[in-house]
């Protein structure tokens, strides 16, 4: 049997939460595959807002069971209180969790290297959301990572101990002025490792190879967006996983013949958190009312989202990297009432018009080079079918799907699980 892989194709933030919850009810396993608790996946359902930042996204349906796979970095605190959250629904987090053995464990002073890394940067610095990820996945790179299967060892706390102590020389080495408790830090973390060992740790690749044989259905969930994968994305201005197609096989152990249907997920405009090269990014009226009305702010920062029209230079790479098979378009309701809508389909890079994406997008290279369609004013919020929805989002959606030769099969048009449109 085959698994099914779902993931953002652009800066991350495109509602990959919701559409795995619409999607949860056909899979028997949901396996987030990489990335840590800075990336806030938004639920919405029964008049109530879900933000989960380590547990995948199918935790609330009753018969999936949800993986956190060798790719994901944990931080036990910040897990510690997503449960908390969760208790209020009577989950049976205890039967429908389990976390990988190698998946690594975000330390305390992982968080205050991310601070004093960024901090010592100055002007130049990339826009961490300071969550300990950065050195976390350095870490593991480094072969001095600690992991989840680390906990049931005897010498665990020395492993720690071995390894904080190392952080603390590094912070120093960074001579800046940031404040902090330490043992405040280490007591919250220990109770939060007591808490993390009540779901039981799994070696994931056999579970999920075994699985696959028993012919169990399995969606992979990435976090952030392609164009923030660490080898295909904006780099420095990425994060420090492959969020990509290929970072569900080393994610998960799972082999690249066992991927089926791969989801691409995208806003039908672009939002970007943080800094980093965005051609199609507004400064006008415009992006403010995209802002205003998409509630762009970071679901686990709170920090605001620059927000440009879409771009299908970058949408057509991340497909073409990712082998994306089905699109799904979101927020279409938040462009409702824009007499006119652009769509960049070519850059001019350094004086020639190219349809490619290219190594270098900052401004002073790259300028979008825009088609122009007319814009709807209704509501779409309230739509159910296909066919009612405006004949201008229609033709919205049929150049897009020209342009990038893969078919569009969700519109949603409202944060509710219910404002979904199939195709």
């Amino acid at each position: 049997m085959t698994a099914d892989l779902l993931l953002g194709l652009q800066w991350g933030d495109e509602g990959k939460g919701k559409i795995v919850d619409v999607l949860t009810s056909k899979y028997d396993i949901i396996a987030r595959f990489q990335g840590g608790p800075n990336a806030g996946h938004t639920l919405e359902f029964d008049g109530i807002k879900h933000v989960l930042r380590t547990i995948p996204s199918g935790i609330f349906h009753k018969t999936a069971v949800n993986v956190i796979g060798n790719g994901v970095v944990i931080d036990p605190v910040v897990f510690q209180k997503e449960i908390e959250g969760l208790a209020k629904f009577n989950l049976d987090l205890k039967g429908k969790l389990i976390i990988s053995r190698k998946a690594h464990l975000i330390l305390p002073t992982h968080r205050l290297l991310d601070a004093a890394s960024e901090a010592s940067k100055g002007k130049a610095k990339i826009g961490s959301t300071l969550k300990g990820i950065g050195p976390t996945y350095m870490d593991k790179t480094g072969r001095n990572g600690i992991r989840v299967g680390d906990i049931e060892l005897e010498d665990f706390k020395e492993r720690y101990r071995s390894l904080a102590n190392k952080h603390e020389e590094m912070i120093a080495f960074y001579n800046v002025d940031i404040q902090y408790n330490l043992d405040e830090m280490e007591k919250e973390f220990f109770e939060a490792i007591e808490e993390l060992k009540k779901i039981d740790f799994i070696d994931s690749e056999e579970y999920i190879n075994q699985a696959q044989r028993a012919g169990k259905l399995i969606l992979c969930e990435g976090a952030q967006g392609s164009l923030l994968d660490v080898d295909f994305g904006t780099y420095p201005f990425v994060t420090s996983s492959n969020t990509t197609a290929a970072g569900a096989c080393t994610g998960l152990g799972i082999a690249p013949n066992k991927i089926k249907d791969v989801y691409g997920i995208f806003k039908a405009y672009v939002t970007r958190v943080g800094s980093g090269p965005f051609p199609t990014e507004l400064f006008d009226e415009d992006g403010e009312t995209m802002a205003r009305v998409g509630n762009e702010y970071g679901s686990v920062t709170g920090r605001k989202r620059r927000c440009g029209w879409l771009d299908l230079v970058a949408l057509k790479y991340a497909v073409q990297i990712n082998g994306v098979t089905q699109l799904m378009m979101m927020k279409g309701d938040v462009l409702s009432g824009f007499p006119t809508l652009k769509i960049c389909t070519q850059y001019n890079y350094k004086g020639k018009a190219i349809s490619h994406f290219p190594y270098n997008i900052e401004t002073e290279n790259v300028t979008p080079i825009y088609t122009e369609l007319k814009g709807w004013e209704a509501d779409l919020t309230g739509m159910t079918t296909y066919d009612e929805l405006p004949k201008e989002l229609k033709e919205y959606i049929e150049f897009i799907e020209k342009e990038i030769e893969v078919p569009i099969k969700i519109v949603s048009v409202g944060p509710d699980r219910k404002q979904t449109i199939l195709k």
